[in-house]
Parts: structure tokens; sequence; C-alpha cells
């Protein structure tokens, strides 16, 4: 893992440095780069895969005290941190956490040819479903958050719907669980750094202001979302593709939201598909 200090703090991330396009990895909340980890061995032969670990609570390094770590935050770290590379004509994938399509909302696109959005927040689905609602919950109350993921050292506790039940159709490796809460299990800077970010959901119209802003990506973009998803409703998918002025639609079977766990390979295939295609007009 290599590291990189931005304006927030030091953040990790893991380059394959694989020479042809690149492709931008982006998780969601409590947990690390290690999602992408299966699609990643499907793409890096051919692309250079690059997948930083965001703050958002499966970080091991606190940011600093002062950082802004609200949605739009975080997305303008994803923007920092595509400047430092100097990193162009970017493919952005982003599953669970939609916080990266505030980067078109602010205008910070620039270096992004495509998008590829698997099932994940948009619209109004802040917090999203059962377990972000109840991640919510957790958050507000004094401690909540340290009593809410000491129960998920407990393997049982791990699937229900509450928790992570409804993310996967397949249990996630224990071992990959536990390096995704290690962090939250022990470090109180980093719950802090969780709490800022849960607790920044802004009001309804701000959220769909910012879905709303995809009308004007221009690029390609590929809606990959879970046929079965109990968390991200599959008719926020249909409703991108059809807001994306060159979105295409494609829907996962036998997956929950994270289909990178639960479908990597299909996952992967449709990601490489979609960067085969020349782009609209070309040629």
């Amino acid at each position: 893992m290599a590291e990189m200090e931005l304006s927030a703090g030091t953040i990790e991330y893991e380059d394959t440095g694989t020479d042809g396009p690149v492709v931008v990895l982006l998780h969601g909340v409590a947990m690390n780069g290690s999602l992408w980890r299966h699609v990643v061995a499907d793409l890096a032969p051919d692309f250079r895969c690059v997948v930083p670990t965001l703050p958002l609570g499966g970080h091991r390094t606190p940011m600093r005290p002062d950082a802004d770590l609200s949605i739009p935050g975080v997305a303008r770290l994803v923007g920092e941190f595509l400047d430092r590379l100097d990193l162009t004509d970017v493919t952005l994938v982003m599953n669970d956490w939609g916080g990266a399509q505030t980067l078109v909302a602010q205008g910070r696109d620039q270096r992004v040819g495509r998008l590829v959005i698997t099932s994940c927040e948009a619209f109004d689905n802040y917090p999203p479903g059962l377990p972000g609602s109840n991640l919510h919950t957790a958050a507000r109350l004094p401690g909540g958050l340290a009593g809410a993921f000491g129960l998920l050292k407990l393997a049982p506790m791990r699937r229900l719907p509450m928790t992570w039940g409804r993310m996967t159709k397949r249990p996630v490796p224990h071992h990959v669980m536990d390096d995704w809460f290690r962090p939250l299990w022990t470090s109180k800077e980093i719950r802090r750094d969780l709490r800022k970010y849960v607790l920044s959901v802004p009001p309804k119209a701000e959220l769909l202001a910012w879905t709303e802003a995809l009308r004007g990506f221009d690029r390609p973009a590929l809606v990959a979302w879970a046929a079965e998803d109990k968390v991200m409703p599959p008719d926020h998918g249909r409703r991108l593709a059809e807001l994306l002025p060159h979105g295409e639609l494609v829907e996962i079977e036998d997956s929950y939201t994270l289909i990178p766990e639960d479908q990597p390979g299909r996952l992967a295939g449709h990601i490489r598909e979609f960067l085969r295609k020349p782009p609209a007009g070309a040629g």
C-alpha cells in the first residue's frame, strides 16, 4: 500500500501500475479498498487499477481533527487525489458510497472520462436503507458507534438485516470484515471521523440536486445495479441510467449491494466491456 498526504490527512491506496486505461475504484462506509480485491485481480492485467481507502471508517490513519469529512468534503478529497496523481481520462467506479456523484455537481470531474455507478446511494437515499438508518442512529448516541461496531466482533451479528445481512447475499469472509472494522474497534479518532461523515447528511433538496447534476455529465456512463438490492432500490439504477445523457444500464442477478463481493466476475466483465466501447460519436 502506498500513502498520500492530502489536505484532510494521510490516505492509503493501492496502485497496480499496469499499463492501460486508469480505473479508480471507490468503496463505501466502514470498509476499505479490499472490497475491490477480486475485481482488481480480474482487471489488472489490462488496466491500471487505483484503489484509495477513503476516510469512511475503514481507514487506519485518523484524519486531522478539523478535516471536512462531509459527503461533499470526502468527494473533494477524491478530486484532490486524482489531481495529486495527475490522472486523466479516469474511469471512476463507485459502489455503496454515492458521494462521488457530487464531483460532477461541484464541477470537479474534469479528470473523469467515464463513470461506472454500481448499487450505491442516490437521490435522497441517505442514509441508505435499514443499515444506514441504524448507523445514523448509533452515530447520534454517545458511545453509539463503539457499541454498534463492538457487536460486530460476533460473527452472527454480521448477518442481521440492520447490519450487513442486506449488503451481501453471501457472508463476506470474516478476516476481510475484521480488517474493515478493526480501525473502528481500536481508535476513537477513527470513530470520530466516521461520525462526522454519517451526521453530515444535508437536506433532501440538496441531495436531489447532486443527482440532478448528473444530467450534465456528457461522457460515457455505465450503471450496474444489483437486481435484488434491498438497500439501494433497483429503481434508482434505472432512473440514473435515464438521467445520464450517455448512460446505459445492466442489472446483475444474484447479488445485493456489494456486487464486488457477490458477483465480482460479472461486474468486472461488464466494466471491461464498457471500457472497450468507443465513446459515442467516436470513429
